[in-house]
């Protein structure tokens, strides 16, 4: 069935097993967003596990031809899993067949989530701001590892504001023209940077929107900003639970690159979620200068696929293993990953020029 035919026993099921295991916490894994993608990606399903008439294991996934699977909104989905009771689904060949699927592909997978776990092909880290005992004990933690990064933080904020006029920020900015401004700008940065522009595909653009609106108790779709003066220099748009903030499309004015406002952003965030009594801020996977001076510590996510003996599974393996051996080498060489970004910079640039030359 798709989500969005849950009866509401069925997702008061699915929150309270999120509530019983807080490794279940993140925002992606909840009914919420799998029926937000399910309004704009007609293919999305889930798989209910009932036991003494009570549901007891859920799993949202996407369909295609050929009964080859996705995770839910893979490609911007930052966490994978199929929640459950302990114990309750256990092998990944038996449920692949209940679903009518050969393959199911992840690229967020929790970290060691039964009965996925034995297909993860690459592990990656995910970095991760613990603010759940405070905001002052998360400075503490940073400033162990980066003792001058706190100072700078604050001196940078004098110097935007001496600059630009008062620095506010707005931890849940409802207008949308600002969701706007920040959908133009990452689609600015991804053409910059030479990568696939997200929000030239109208699904995840109506996706944001829809979840810009939401506001449950269990989701609720974020947009926060930093002021300088009257004018937005940093935004950033992410999922909160009620205990976990997913950190998903952050973006920044480049003329204040100088201020480091992206940073700036996200000190203002953890400042408020630990307010709201939030355990932590997911930054997502992925290495970067930024993360490294934010993180406290580090959760695990898989990227692979599990897949029944079909001719379909051949098919997938066949269009997968050589990009996913490509990409392996380039990540465990830190030579070829540099040449890699130099490589998709410069196809950025030369992409942007072309626009500006054919307006």
């Amino acid at each position: 069935m798709s989500p969005t035919e849950l009866r509401p026993g069925a997702v008061a099921a699915w929150n309270a097993i999120q509530a019983d295991h807080p490794e279940y916490a993140n925002p992606f894994l909840g009914p919420d967003f799998a029926r937000a993608v399910a309004a704009v990606r007609p293919t999305v399903r889930v798989a209910v596990a009932v036991a003494d008439r009570e549901p007891v294991a859920f799993f949202p996934f996407e369909r295609g031809p050929l009964g080859i699977g996705r995770a839910v909104g893979m490609g911007i989905s930052d966490c994978q899993a199929i929640v459950q009771r302990p114990g309750v689904v256990t092998e990944a060949e038996p449920l692949l067949r209940a679903c009518g699927l050969s393959v199911w592909e992840f690229d967020n997978l929790m970290g060691d989530t039964q009965p996925f776990s034995p297909y993860a092909r690459t592990l990656h880290a995910s970095p991760v701001m613990d603010v759940g005992d405070g905001y002052a004990n998360y400075e503490n933690r940073v400033s162990e590892h980066s003792p001058r990064f706190v100072r700078t933080m604050a001196k940078n904020t004098r110097r935007l504001q001496r600059d630009f006029g008062e620095v506010r920020f707005v931890f849940d900015e409802k207008d949308p023209d600002q969701l706007r401004t920040l959908m133009r700008w990452k689609s600015a940065q991804y053409r910059r940077t030479g990568r696939m522009d997200r929000f030239a595909q109208p699904w995840i653009t109506e996706l944001l929107k829809q979840l810009h609106a939401t506001r449950t108790d269990t989701l609720a779709g974020l947009l926060s900003v930093l002021y300088a003066g009257d004018e937005p220099v940093a935004a950033h748009f992410g999922l909160r639970s009620g205990r976990v903030m997913a950190c998903w499309f952050p973006v920044y004015d480049t003329r204040f690159n100088y201020y480091s406002p992206g940073l700036l952003l996200h000190l203002r965030m953890a400042e408020e979620a630990a307010r709201a009594g939030l355990d932590y801020l997911d930054l997502g996977r992925g290495a970067s200068e930024h993360k490294e001076r934010l993180k406290t510590r580090e959760l695990t996510v898989a990227e692979g696929w599990a897949a029944l003996p079909s001719a379909a599974a051949v098919v997938h393996w066949l269009s997968r293993a050589p990009l996913q051996r490509a990409r392996d080498t380039v990540s465990e060489r830190p030579h070829l990953r540099q040449a890699a970004r130099r490589t998709l910079n410069a196809l950025g640039a030369m992409r942007t020029r072309w626009a500006m030359d054919s307006k």
